[in-house]
């Protein structure tokens, strides 16, 4: 099984994913390691993302969870389009909503250093964001190994 954890810079993809990943003894990938040089870039200057920056890296992931067993991906994910194309040929998976108000994660973005994403590119996120219709929904002010719990317990279901 492929378990996308998803949402704005700052839900607490990694932080979650990577410690959902280590209690199923699963692989963790995070997404922001495949982003091409000119995404990180762009991002790193505080510029947003278009659809056609986005393709080839998604292309890039799809390639790699057709070929994994079980793993926890960490990415945005932010659109629709973007979780089809993702997604496309994957066999069993599982979305995972990382959900939080804007002031929450903003909170959250102030307080660290991400190597790549400014704070200020956190409303375009939001902009961005669509809700998965089917996900395994967590809202994020829990805390983390709550979070992690609620995660397991609904994979195994």
């Amino acid at each position: 099984m492929i378990a996308v954890l998803m949402g704005v810079s700052g839900s607490g993809k990694t932080t979650i994913g990577e410690r959902v990943a280590a209690r199923l003894g699963w692989r963790f990938i995070d997404a922001d390691d495949h982003h091409p040089p000119a995404n990180v870039a762009k991002m790193s200057a505080g510029i947003p993302l278009e659809d056609e920056d986005r393709w080839p890296w998604l292309d890039k992931l799809n390639g790699l969870l057709r070929a994994e067993g079980d793993a926890v991906l960490a990415c945005s994910a932010l659109k629709e389009a973007y979780r089809q194309r993702l997604l496309a040929g994957v066999g069993e998976r599982r979305l995972v909503f990382l959900a939080g108000d804007k002031a929450l994660i903003a909170s959250r973005l102030a307080a660290r250093k991400h190597r790549y994403m400014p704070a200020s590119l956190l409303d375009s996120q939001f902009a961005t964001l669509e809700a998965p219709a089917q996900a395994i929904r967590v809202d994020v002010s829990a805390p983390v190994e709550r979070s992690v719990d609620v995660i397991v317990q609904a994979l195994a279901r």
